[in-house]
């Protein structure tokens, strides 16, 4: 498939042809853009979470009433969890919650959201995303010029640093290299703009050779 491409400046800058199989993807799988998202933030959490358990309790271990006679039940330690102050019982553990995904699907999952970005013309290509000075003001005029208030860029092998600094200050807008690319934070913006040397390395990442 071929797109424009356009400049910072909104203007044209020529036409790209874009890997049918990378962005023209005509029945998009939710299902398995779901998996990748719920990979991704699965390996985010930090997983801190705990309770203490009733061994953990510092309270006394000694047993308190009779065996028998006392109306209730034998209770032996005041950390059992049916006390006040007691632990909690199967409460939360320190650990992992990241699972495993096979790269193949991941790739499978990438390839699906950059073809729901194409096929719903959220996706723009730009010539180059680079700026003379880190000025917000100037990037924020860009961006109006082309129409764009909630995005995520992805530049080549390095972002140019003042475009990055230039973007900081402007919420919604994200900035990350090729290699960042990932499904999350393409789907969590509604247009995606990816620079010419980027597609590049997007081909090259998502070849079907990989397929």
């Amino acid at each position: 498939m071929k797109i424009e491409v356009k400049t910072l400046a909104a203007k044209d800058a020529g036409a790209i042809d874009l890997d049918d199989a990378v962005f023209g993807i005509e029945e998009v799988r939710s299902d398995l853009l779901q998996r990748v998202v719920k990979w991704q933030l699965a390996a985010r959490q930090q997983g801190t979470h705990k309770t203490l358990g009733r061994s953990e309790i510092a309270r006394t271990k000694k047993k308190f009433g009779r065996q028998k006679g006392g109306g209730g039940a034998r209770h032996g330690a005041r950390s059992a969890p049916i006390f006040v102050g007691g632990g909690k019982a199967h409460g939360p553990r320190v650990r992992s919650h990241a699972h495993d995904l096979p790269k193949k699907v991941r790739a499978l999952g990438l390839r699906h959201a950059l073809s729901s970005k194409a096929g719903s013309k959220a996706l723009i290509i730009l010539d180059d995303a680079v700026l003379t000075e880190p000025k917000t003001k100037d990037l924020r005029a860009s961006l109006e010029g082309l129409g764009i208030s909630n995005a995520l860029f992805i530049s080549g092998e390095q972002v140019d640093e003042n475009f990055a600094k230039a973007a900081r200050n402007l919420p919604l807008i994200d900035v990350l290299p090729a290699q960042g690319l990932n499904v999350y934070d393409v789907l969590r913006r509604d247009t995606l703009v990816l620079t010419k040397a980027a597609v590049e390395k997007i081909h090259e990442r998502l070849s079907a050779k990989e397929a």
